[in-house]
């Protein structure tokens, strides 16, 4: 069973940057995509950032730019480096693993982390 454990949120002014670090473990094999999902109050959970084992990345359009996700595979860490801040990027953001490809969908998320909270201030 996959565990994932989120840090980094805060509080940030429109325009700054914060990075979330996402740490793994309880598997022998490396999930095959891990994301960042962002949950706003009263909205649906959108999956903002994917990355697969292989590297390959994708975004949704709303943070190409400005977002960046990476993994440590030696440390079990993703990461998700966020620039340019604005209120709307504010919410709580979850990690999440997955055994299939494009892993932004919900559907395809097999474990779930916590949550770290984002605020962004104008």
């Amino acid at each position: 069973q996959v565990q994932l454990v989120e840090s980094g949120g805060g509080s940030v002014q429109a325009g700054g940057s914060l990075r979330l670090s996402c740490g793994a473990s309880g598997y022998t094999r490396s999930p095959y995509c891990m994301a960042w999902f962002r949950q706003a109050p009263g909205k649906e959970r959108e999956g903002v950032a994917e990355i697969r084992s292989d590297g390959l990345t994708s975004y949704v359009d709303s943070v190409k730019g400005r977002f960046t996700i990476s993994q440590d595979n030696a440390k079990k860490t993703i990461y998700l480096e966020m620039h340019s801040l604005n209120p709307e990027a504010a919410g709580m953001y979850f990690c999440a693993a997955s055994p299939f490809s494009g892993c932004r969908q919900q559907q395809s998320i097999a474990a779930w982390g916590q949550g770290t909270q984002v605020t962004v201030s104008s």
